[in-house]
């Protein structure tokens, strides 16, 4: 029996993959019925409209659709007030010729096709009902002042229940207080009634939501009497008799109206809505509190209603029963009453209901219906509708209570199976089918598909695929050289691939992959990550006096590749249609601003992925010749009071301070402790400058003192005076040190740490904190120890690295803090005790060697498993019996059992062992193991020389590979002429014997340049060549122009794989390929030329300054140039320049002779102002404008008369003192042409033209009469009179000025 329930616990962790992955069937393969829509259990009909039952499918093929009513089958056809809708199951009941009544029905609809049949749950449809109010005669209710009273509401019992307020006559609702209030089944309930609630108009209303329609009540009067001044009126007609002798009602201690007794109980349905109500009445009206008895009000869901009379809790769940108490207080006594609630659930899914299964021949699955409920719900189980007890047999089916397993499914045993979980609360009904299909991957999301986002964010790219098995998903990038599965992707069980954070390099070409056993199916889509929108000059804060332009600059950067758009709001609406508001790419512009233009102005940029957004405020003040505003700090905020005193909070208010034409942005609160740290002011809140309170919250156990600053664009202003202080009364602690850790200094102890509570948290005097620890998966009891002024405990003589479990509660003198979280650690490490066993080498290849070992039992470990290490070492090589004992060691992290050794001898012999270590240190090492490397390719012939050289031969010498790596079998020399443009010519190739070191060439060419090349070879192959050039003996014309030693008669030039190591005496000198390097000082710079005849195309010119200074060499590159111009080189130094040419690897090969090049000074170089052709040409001008001015002087002093000189002189002022004008608080002869252009994109007048400016000035418009005055002796005199006019027009904007003498001298006084 216990073999039999382990394999069902192998079955069903196998077959989870199907409750993970479902997916939904395509609807063009063959799948059972499922429903899609359906109306809900309880179904509320308005009975004036059509009944509509909702009953929709979807299935291959196309379910038809039946229906039960009462239990039993409903034939439509028999009812002619029902239709079926085409294709689906819905009915649609005519009630124009029925009534409603009679279709109050519990109603089912059953879907079926040849693969199974699907049913809804019961639908019960009951009208909606609004009946009237039964009429009554409601006598006038006379109470005395002070007393307690209800008004009754009752309403007619509603389907739904109806909504009930209170109104008077004129439709407005009755006001309600704490002293006044509705209750939940809709009385009215007085605390003590005053004589102010006289009326003859309290109407209780009653509205039924499904119909809309409001019944009332027959209105109710009350009178309230004061009983004193009746019976002083009275007693002058009675001879002072008192005709009430009752007392008017005294102040008196609360008592509860509703709930009567000191205890009642409620029961609520889990997930539903627990209202509890508490009225009392009393005089002075008492206040109500509530309170859990057995724990605290859940605070996010909890909220109090009608004056704190209605205890309001949503979505309950287990946690809310209890008991709870509401608290009647007045001045005189107070009053409990306790309200035990009882929690219970109708069914409801622990995870989710039962999800489709899809199957290939011969899997195996499995349909949970996991549920609970209060009391615990039974489960039933259905198959096609059927019971499943009296269902076919089959043998692959196995139920066993909320599961069904499925084992070796074959073709046709697909159906539907229902799951029915209920108790006495209600019931939950779900389809699940089991469809078995053997059908190949499809991918389902749309192919090339384009994913954009914008970068550092979130890129999820879909891969929705289907198949019978269920399809395994792999991604690809671009070449598909790898899978996707490692940082940055992360792959969803549904195929989804997540990129965490996206970034450039992450765009480009996706696969999706999609296989299973029937065949494979891919899909390509791309990803584009774009760049964020982002504002890079936001509109800034402006002040303007009215009449005058603004501008808001709005700059943004974006991704090219998107389109951008600019919206400009202003105080989060639409911009006024106004021809003075110009928006342009980047700005808004306002001319003529006005005082309706003041506002919050906002730039939004939008593209289809993302935006931006920045604010600026527009303050626009009078247009006075007053001096420029003056911002300053704001002053420090006054009068600062605390309200709405609370145990653990508090309102604090304060009058601003001037702002000193700067608005203020926001306030800052800070607190002093003057119980803990008297003297530092720490910051508490800020709020906003528009706000002169704030409510806050306190900690317990802190003397607080408040003060206020006031901060706008200027910066903060002083602080304000501190408040008076206000004391908060200690408590126990409201949290526990976190940070709670455990682990090891020793094998035999255990460190508990944590971070501990700041002066704060305390919450009080005497904090101590409660450590608690035992062991895990023993059952033990926990072990605890008091620890003050301290944030850690060692707990000794503990066992080596078990598992413990830690809390560590705060204490202080008021009590203790929650109950802490469960944390985990381990006590000391030890080192391992054992060593790696079964542990071998497999050899790759002659340099690369796979080791494995099975792992360290972890209780062998004693302690945190960090990896294992694989000591190894060269014994020695097998060609020679030199010994190396140099251990090399890899570091393997994690729980690894293989790994790879690199970079190994070929032909040598190898030993190694492993260890596994800790966190403490190492474990013993595992028998040294040994092994042998093959052969493999030698390395370079050791030297290459060229001696002997003659006209037509030349000897060449080496010495073998200092790096056999094997038996050497022979040497292959190969040799080719190389000629004056660097061609290479025919190859010879000769076979040399291995025990050979030399070998003379014979029949060469003379005067040719040959280049040899050398390797060694073993088994193997043959290994890298070293190379050698030489030249044989040539004429003296040749031997001058290459700079050949005759001496040596020969020359070489070292290879870029192999130099050789040493120069012997009598080896060739080498030839560089550079020659005839030169330079020359160019108006650029310094030219450098030379002649390159190597076969190397990769050259760089270098050079560096000839300073003692250490600096690096400057290159740049040339390639198959043959000069270059410097122009980086700085005039009076000296550089030194060579020639390099480089190989394939960056390494050099040759280098020139270094050239050393002197940079001549360069003066810097004056512009002679008087040679400049624009200079003469305004001077010309200048010279022809005076002489056109002199003209016209004399010409009007011919014309002129006499006049008395000295009465002009009075009328006029001198033009440079004129004063400013008023209208626009400018000087009258100064006008500044470039504030009159339009702006770049602003509206301009239909008619094409703009108003003439004030800055166009002519010389008869300064004359009287538009003649100029000149006197006796011809001097000019003429007087300006401030008149001025505008020539723009909408083709040209800029303004021009006629000259006048004064003018023009001026002009020619401030260019000299």
């Amino acid at each position: 029996m216990m073999e039999r329930r382990r394999m069902d616990a192998a079955l069903l962790v196998l077959i989870l993959v199907h409750l993970t992955t479902a997916l939904d069937v395509p609807l063009d393969l063959p799948q059972p019925p499922t429903i899609t829509h359906q109306s809900p259990k309880d179904y509320i009909i308005d009975p004036r409209e059509s009944i509509i039952i909702h009953c929709e499918a979807k299935g291959k093929p196309h379910p038809s659709f039946s229906w039960t009513r009462n239990g039993t089958h409903f034939d439509i056809d028999d009812d002619p007030n029902v239709t079926m809708k085409p294709h689906s199951g819905t009915l649609v009941v005519d009630i124009s010729r029925a009534t409603a009544e009679h279709y109050e029905c519990v109603y089912q609809c059953t879907a079926r096709n040849i693969h199974g049949t699907a049913v809804s749950h019961n639908i019960v449809v009951k009208q909606s009902r609004s009946p009237l109010w039964s009429k009554e005669k409601i006598k006038p209710i006379v109470v005395q002042e002070g007393v307690s009273l209800v008004l009754p509401c009752r309403p007619p019992a509603g389907l739904p229940p109806p909504i009930i307020f209170w109104m008077d006559n004129n439709f407005q609702r009755l006001p309600q207080s704490s002293r006044v209030s509705q209750s939940l089944n809709g009385d009215l309930y007085f605390s003590n009634v005053l004589r102010e609630d006289s009326r003859n108009d309290y109407i209780c209303y009653a509205r039924f939501p499904y119909t809309q329609t409001i019944q009332q009540k027959q209105p109710i009067t009350v009178k309230v009497l004061n009983l004193d001044a009746i019976n002083d009126t009275m007693a002058a007609f009675y001879n002072d008799t008192d005709l009430f002798s009752e007392d008017p009602a005294d102040d008196r201690k609360p008592t509860f109206l509703i709930p009567s007794g000191p205890s009642s109980s409620k029961m609520v349905l889990r997930g539903q809505v627990l209202e509890m109500e508490c009225i009392a009445e009393g005089l002075p009206t008492p206040e109500i509190s509530w309170t859990k008895i057995s724990g605290d009000l859940p605070a996010k869901r909890t909220s109090f209603l009608h004056y704190q009379k209605t205890l309001h809790i949503t979505n309950v769940s287990e946690s809310d029963a209890g008991d709870y108490r509401c608290t009647a207080r007045n001045q005189f006594d107070y009053v409990h009453h306790t309200i035990h609630v009882t929690v219970k659930a109708a069914p409801y899914w622990i995870s989710a209901p039962p999800r489709n299964l899809v199957l290939a021949p011969g899997e195996n699955g499995v349909l949970t219906c996991r549920a609970s409920g209060t009391p615990k719900p039974s489960v039933k189980w259905a198959m096609n509708g059927i019971p499943i007890e009296n269902a076919p047999k089959d043998l692959s089916r196995k139920v066993e209570d909320d599961t069904i397993i499925f084992t070796d499914v074959q073709t046709g045993s697909s159906a539907v199976y229902q799951c029915n979980v209920s108790n006495d609360h209600g019931y939950l009904l779900s389809n699940a089918f089991v469809n078995v299909l053997s059908e190949p991957p499809r991918v389902l999301t749309p192919a090339r598909k384009v994913y954009q986002v914008i970068r550092n964010q979130q890129a999820l790219i879909d891969c929705t695929a289907f198949g019978s098995p269920i399809p395994k998903i792999t991604w690809f990038k671009d070449s598909r050289s790898s899978t996707l599965d490692g940082d940055p992707y992360i792959l969803h069980d549904n195929g989804t691939l997540e990129i965490h954070v996206a970034q450039a390099r992450n765009s480009g070409k996706y696969t999706c992959v999609a296989r299973n056993i029937r065949g494979i199916s891919e899909n390509h889509v791309y990803l584009e990550v774009k760049e964020p929108t982002r504002i890079l000059k936001q509109p800034e804060y402006k002040v303007v006096q009215r009449g005058r332009s603004v501008v808001f600059e709005c700059k943004v950067k974006h991704d090219p590749s998107l389109i951008p758009t600019m919206t400009w709001l202003k105080d989060d609406g639409e911009l006024p249609d106004d021809e003075r508001l110009i928006v342009d790419s980047d700005s808004l512009t306002i001319t003529d601003v006005t005082e309706n233009d003041a506002g919050v102005y906002t730039c939004i940029m939008n593209t289809t992925l993302d935006h931006d957004s920045a604010s600026a405020e527009l303050t626009v003040v009078e247009a006075t010749p007053t001096p420029a505003v003056v911002y300053e700090r704001p002053e420090p905020p006054t009068d600062l009071e605390l309200t709405d005193q609370k145990k653990r909070s508090v309102q604090l208010t304060w009058t601003p301070g001037d702002e000193h034409n700067s608005p203020i942005q926001k306030f800052l609160i800070q607190y002093e402790d003057s119980l803990h740290r008297r003297g530092h002011w720490h910051n508490l809140t800020e709020v906003p400058g528009t706000k002169t309170t704030a409510h806050l919250k306190l900690s317990p156990y802190i003397h607080y003192t408040f003060r206020v600053l006031a901060l706008n664009a200027e910066g903060f202003s002083r602080p304000s005076f501190p408040s008076r202080m206000y004391k908060t009364e200690p408590a126990a602690p409201d949290e526990n040190p976190t940070g709670v850790q455990g682990f090891g200094t020793e094998h035999d102890n255990l460190v508990i740490s944590w971070k501990p509570l700041n002066g704060l948290q305390s919450n009080g005097p005497g904090l101590h904190y409660k450590v608690m620890w035992r062991q895990k998966a023993v059952d033990m009891d926990w072990t605890s120890v008091t620890v003050a002024n301290n944030s850690k405990f060692v707990v000794s003589g503990t066992p080596t690295f078990v598992p413990y479990e830690l809390k560590v509660q705060a204490v202080n003198d008021h009590g203790a803090g929650p109950e802490p979280a469960v944390a985990h650690g381990f006590s000391g490490e030890d080192l391992p005790v054992a060593a790696p066993e079964n542990v071998q080498a497999m050899l790759l290849n002659s340099t690369l060697a796979e080791v494995h070992w099975d792992p360290v039992p972890s209780k062998l470990i004693r302690g945190h498993l960090k990896g294992y290490k694989v000591y190894y070492w060269k014994e020695h090589s097998l060609n020679k019996h030199n010994h190396h004992v140099e251990k090399q060691i890899l570091t393997f992290s994690g729980n690894h059992t293989h790994g790879m050794l690199p970079g190994l001898h070929p032909f040598s012999l190898y030993s190694f062992n492993v260890r596994v270590y800790n966190g403490r240190g190492e474990g013993p090492h595992s028998p040294t193991q040994k092994f042998e490397t093959p052969e493999g390719v030698p390395g370079i012939p050791t030297s290459l020389e060229v001696t002997s050289l003659n006209l037509d031969s030349l000897t060449l010498k080496w010495s073998p590979p200092h790096e056999r790596n094997g038996r050497i079998t022979g040497y292959t020399l190969k040799y080719q002429p190389v000629n004056n443009s660097n061609e290479l010519g025919p190859v010879e190739e000769r076979d040399l014997p291995a025990n050979e070191t030399s070998v003379t060439l014979l029949n060469l060419k003379y005067s040719t340049r040959y280049k040899f090349f050398l390797n060694a070879k073993t088994v193997m192959g043959a290994g890298l060549a070293a190379t050698q050039e030489a030249v044989t003996v040539m004429d003296e014309a040749l031997i001058s122009q290459l700079g050949i030693d005759v001496g040596t008669g020969n020359t070489q030039t070292p290879h870029p794989i192999a130099r050789s190591s040493r120069r012997p005496p009598h080896k060739a000198r080498p030839v560089s390929p550079f020659s005839n390097v030169s330079s020359t000082a160019e108006k650029d710079g310094t030219l450098i030329t030379w002649e390159y005849w190597g076969q190397e195309r990769t050259v760089y010119v270098e050079y560096i300054a000839n300073s003692e200074g250490e600096e690096e060499w400057q290159k740049e590159l040339v390639n198959g140039s043959q000069n270059v111009m410097l122009k980086g080189l700085k005039g009076g130094l000296s550089y030194r320049v060579r020639l390099v040419a480089k190989g394939h690897q960056d390494q050099t090969l040759h280098r020139s002779e270094e050239l050393l090049v002197s940079v001549p000074a360069v003066a810097s170089r004056q512009v002679d102002i008087a040679t400049q052709g624009w200079f003469i040409g305004l001077m010309c001008a200048i010279a022809l404008l005076i002489l056109i001015l002199l003209i016209i002087c004399f010409i009007q002093r011919n014309k002129g008369g006499k006049y008395p000189v000295k009465e002009k002189e009075d009328a006029h002022t001198d033009p440079e003192f004129q004063p400013m004008k008023d209208d626009d608080c400018t000087f009258g002869e100064y006008s500044d042409n470039e504030d009159h252009k339009p702006l770049k994109g602003s509206r301009t007048p239909s008619n094409g033209t703009v108003k003439r400016d004030d800055s166009d000035d002519s010389l008869v418009d300064y004359g009287e009469g538009g003649d100029g005055q000149f006197n006796e002796d011809g001097s000019f005199i003429g007087q300006y009179s401030g008149k001025s006019a505008s020539r723009e027009t909408a083709e040209g904007h800029e303004s021009s000025e006629a000259p006048s003498p004064i003018n023009a001298m001026n002009s020619l006084n401030s260019f000299v």
